[in-house]
């Protein structure tokens, strides 16, 4: 493992990756996991419980087993306080991710949304969707 590479990901590919055990974006925080830190802020955190929590994930995993991976998360992840206020997306809900990226000294964003993906590299900081980050690392 290299304990230097530090990653970001995004709620919805989180998210995906814990709902779809074989999907790329699982892959990818898999591999991010092996390779690295995954580096978590409150922001995120407090979105990830927030969409963790609604009704509509129920058919899809257990709540329990939805509170159980973000407990776990929370523990093994680096909590990185954000002392810097980031406004580089032009959905500002996402610069959260740039905020933890530029504070947490992170090596790459992970993450399927359009308007992340565009600014790629954000200040020296690739923004890959998880297949390209599977490629690439």
């Amino acid at each position: 493992m290299n304990s230097n590479r530090r990653f970001v990901f995004d709620t919805n590919t989180i998210i995906s990756g814990l709902l779809v055990p074989d999907s790329k974006p699982r892959q990818a925080f898999d591999r991010a996991q092996e390779q690295g830190s995954i580096l978590i802020s409150m922001p995120v955190l407090a979105e990830l419980n927030e969409v963790l929590s609604r009704k509509k994930f129920d058919g899809y995993l257990p709540e329990e087993k939805r509170k159980r991976f973000l407990t776990a998360l929370a523990k093994e992840a680096a909590l990185i306080e954000v002392t810097q206020e980031v406004l580089g997306c032009r959905d500002p809900k996402d610069n959260k991710f740039l905020e933890l990226a530029v504070c947490g000294n992170a090596d790459c964003i992970i993450s399927g949304d359009k308007d992340l993906l565009e600014l790629n590299p954000f200040r020296g900081i690739a923004i890959l969707n998880p297949d390209e980050f599977l490629k690439n690392y």
